[in-house]
């Protein structure tokens, strides 16, 4: 059901020699990435008639408009199970007091006398964000979207997730009720490639979409590639990819923790990655015996869970001894790092490259997808190296405000003219002789 991958006795590999050791989903963005540019671009050329017109095509749905009317908005929230509106208000409670504590504030450092540098953040004016609607559907998205842009202060938010035949063309019920739940009152009925080409370009008429400055959210290949078709004319947060679990375990593990795990996140897609990094053989076979029995019981079995931890995306990979795991699954980069091993806040503490960590037999990535307070919109195969996952940051802009004195610039003026005729940039040192008549400031 799910391989293995020896990587005892030697020493490891250094860098991206180890990294192709390790199971990875394959993902090619930039084979996708032609075959949504006509998208995008019929999108820029004829806005909402291309928006239905996609719509009709790829999720067989009639549609008269594409913004949802408020009132479905407010059926959703009347109609919507009081168990699940408790869940969804207190994951918005939860992430809301984590993320409320991201922000950041203006700071003024005084570098010389009369000479400052104050960096204020500032909201990205308009952001347009994308939930997901494909094999299941992601209210938590829609939590773990809008939450960080609001506390970052964003003063103009929509969100698209695509239309459902199943209800008329309008996104999933639960989506909508989200988005009430949260004062979202601009919402799209557009999937895929062309709702991420809508708020980059915007769209005319009565119910048209305004451009955005940035769009986030995870989403399949065809969003992660129009994001990258539209980078540099907006801001995104990462191209995300198929979802990931690592483990990394040692023989204090239970593997019916472990094996329940890897099988939750397989459950999202038949691409997922499920990998655990142990140096306990036993633990290892207790875990791929463990997987059957829950496997057989699960609900998406067949479509997504099997081919799931049966692909090449997915491993136990065995070691020698925790420091070896920490290297492998810090060549990994893991979206979601579970540590399930003696001492794991320790352990933890070592980790460096990880979306998420998830200490000890407590705290399981389910609890960081709905509850935990934490953002779930995390980097995906391998970015973790180097991004981060969703947060306040991801919707504010530090902005550097510059402040000095005739006598500060002053006291520095010779070693910005220095430094511009060492660049060969005269100008650049003329600029400040132009504010001292006849150029009298001593040098020093």
């Amino acid at each position: 059901m799910i391989s293995r991958i020896d990587l005892r006795g030697d020493a490891l590999p250094e860098g991206a020699d180890l990294r192709g050791l390790l199971p990875r989903a394959e993902f090619d963005v930039e084979a996708a990435l032609e075959k949504v540019r006509p998208i995008c671009e019929d999108v820029h050329h004829r806005g909402t008639a291309a928006l239905i017109d996609y719509a009709a095509k790829f999720d067989g749905v009639k549609l008269e408009r594409v913004r949802v009317p408020a009132r479905a908005l407010r059926d959703a929230l009347e109609r919507l199970d009081p168990v699940v509106r408790a869940a969804l208000e207190e994951s918005i409670r939860r992430a809301r007091l984590v993320h409320r504590e991201q922000r950041r504030a203006t700071h003024t450092t005084q570098v010389v006398p009369g000479g400052t540098v104050t960096e204020k953040w500032v909201p990205v004016d308009r952001v347009g964000l994308y939930a997901p609607g494909g094999l299941s559907v992601y209210p938590s998205s829609v939590i773990m979207n809008v939450v960080p842009a609001q506390e970052a202060g964003v003063p103009s938010i929509a969100l698209a997730s695509p239309p459902q035949a199943a209800f008329d063309g309008l996104p999933h019920p639960t989506i909508l009720a989200a988005c009430a739940l949260l004062g979202i009152d601009e919402v799209y009925a557009a999937g895929g490639a062309q709702a991420v080409a809508m708020f980059a370009y915007g769209t005319a008429g009565p119910d048209g979409c305004a451009p955005a400055n940035m769009v986030t959210g995870p989403g399949n290949i065809w969003v992660a590639a129009a994001k990258r078709y539209f980078t540099g004319r907006i801001g995104i947060d990462t191209e995300a990819g198929p979802t990931e679990i690592a483990v990394l375990a040692d023989d204090t593990a239970d593997p019916v923790h472990i094996a329940a795990d890897l099988i939750s996140q397989a459950e999202h897609d038949p691409l997922a990655a499920a990998v655990l990094v142990t140096d306990s053989v036993a633990l290892a076979d207790a875990v791929e015996k463990e997987l059957a029995p829950q496997v057989a019981a699960s609900k998406h079995r067949a479509d997504r869970i099997e081919p799931a931890l049966a692909g090449r995306q997915s491993a136990i990979v065995l070691v020698d001894g925790l420091d070896e795991g920490l290297r492998v699954v810090d060549a990994y980069g893991a979206e979601h790092l579970e540590i399930q091993t003696a001492d794991a806040a320790a352990v933890a503490d070592r980790v460096r490259n990880a979306g998420a960590i998830f200490v000890g037999p407590w705290a399981p990535v389910s609890l960081g997808d709905y509850c935990a307070g934490s953002n779930h919109v995390l980097p995906t195969g391998g970015c973790a190296c180097h991004s981060s996952g969703l947060s306040v940051q991801s919707f504010l802009r530090g902005i550097h405000i510059v402040d000095y004195t005739r006598d500060a610039l002053a006291d520095v003026a010779h070693h910005v003219v220095t430094l511009a005729e060492a660049e060969d940039l005269p100008a650049h040192g003329a600029a400040v002789k132009a504010r001292f008549d006849g150029w009298k400031v001593p040098q020093r």
